[in-house]
């Protein structure tokens, strides 16, 4: 897959699938969205994408958007919220599981033989070694790193059984913004975004879950990619050589910044970069967080040539300029002239 391809988008109106689409686009594919709406945004599909406002939990209408012949699928959409995973498992087992295998379904009837998988390190669960490496057991702790895992299993006998030629991404946390696409979730977990919503006076303090961590300033440390660095490895992976064999291909890549970013490193960054003071508040660890949670990505830059190029502060600089255009477009709704 040289050139440009015509590619469909799933949960292309949510963050990481807006900003892959907006990279396709820009290198001159055609690109269709489809979305259910459910989380993600209509305006967040760029300019010159086509649209289909569709769920993959209904099969006759996901097969006739994949007839309408595709070259490859970036598959992004799911519900990925893990305390609501824990609360409601058979919402994301039905959604995650259930859709990606109707996802599958049609491909295969329309014979779309290129899949590209938002998939989760979250299927690794706690580590037993950082950085984590693809090598390394699953051992998911929540409903939504298990869903994710059953579906990479599931691609891989699909891959053997019927030739195709799939790649599954696993990272962790996702920052920065493209344009006008950003991260804008109901229900907000991330922690650059709700730092950066004590800068725009929406909280009045960020919270510190764990200051006695056996890291070098005592708080977690968490892997962090900025979300166009994170699109270019989808591309990379979309149009990765397809095997000459008699079966297909199911590649693993994790990515990861290969060291990792402290809780009050990013609150420090923040601070920099926005000019607030922006205050925190030490409280107790949460049950079940490891101290260090970095991937390795030594596969994926061996494999493909991929590795990040922007670091904390390009992340945080962008979901700034972000969060206060959304900001100043909110006011402007509240406050017409």
């Amino acid at each position: 897959m040289v050139g440009p391809v015509k590619v469909l988008v799933t949960g292309g109106a949510g963050y990481i699938g807006s900003v892959v689409s907006a990279q396709l686009l820009a290198e001159g594919s055609q690109v269709v969205v489809l979305d259910d709406l459910s989380t993600g945004h209509r305006d967040a599909v760029p300019s010159g994408a086509g649209f289909r406002e569709v769920s993959l939990l209904d099969p006759p209408v996901l097969a006739e958007v994949l007839a309408e012949g595709f070259d490859g699928v970036l598959h992004f959409a799911a519900k990925s919220l893990v305390g609501e995973s824990m609360e409601r498992p058979e919402l994301y087992y039905r959604n995650n599981v259930v859709g990606s295998l109707n996802l599958l379904d049609a491909m295969r009837a329309a014979e779309v033989q290129r899949l590209v998988f938002s998939s989760t390190a979250a299927t690794y669960g706690e580590p037993t070694a950082v950085p984590i490496r693809e090598d390394a057991p699953p051992c998911p702790t929540n409903a939504y790193g298990a869903t994710k895992l059953a579906i990479d299993a599931m691609i891989s006998f699909e891959c053997g059984a019927h030739r195709l030629t799939a790649a599954s991404l696993r990272y962790f946390n996702v920052a920065g913004a493209r344009g006008e696409q950003g991260e804008r979730h109901g229900t907000e977990t991330h922690l650059i975004p709700i730092v950066l919503q004590v800068a725009l006076g929406a909280r009045e303090a960020v919270q510190i879950y764990g200051t006695d961590y056996p890291t070098p300033d005592g708080t977690a440390v968490r892997d962090y990619i900025h979300v166009d660095d994170l699109a270019v490895a989808h591309l990379l992976a979309l149009d990765a050589p397809a095997p000459s064999g008699p079966t297909g291909e199911h590649r693993i890549y994790n990515l990861g910044n290969g060291t990792g970013y402290s809780v009050r490193e990013v609150i420090e960054v923040c601070r920099e970069v926005t000019g607030h003071p922006i205050p925190a508040v030490d409280v107790g660890r949460r049950a079940g967080d490891p101290g260090v949670l970095v991937a390795s990505s030594e596969r994926i830059t061996s494999s493909l040539g991929w590795h990040p190029e922007r670091g904390l502060t390009d992340m945080v600089r962008d979901a700034w300029t972000f969060a206060r255009s959304r900001a100043a477009m909110a006011g402007s709704a509240a406050h017409p002239a």
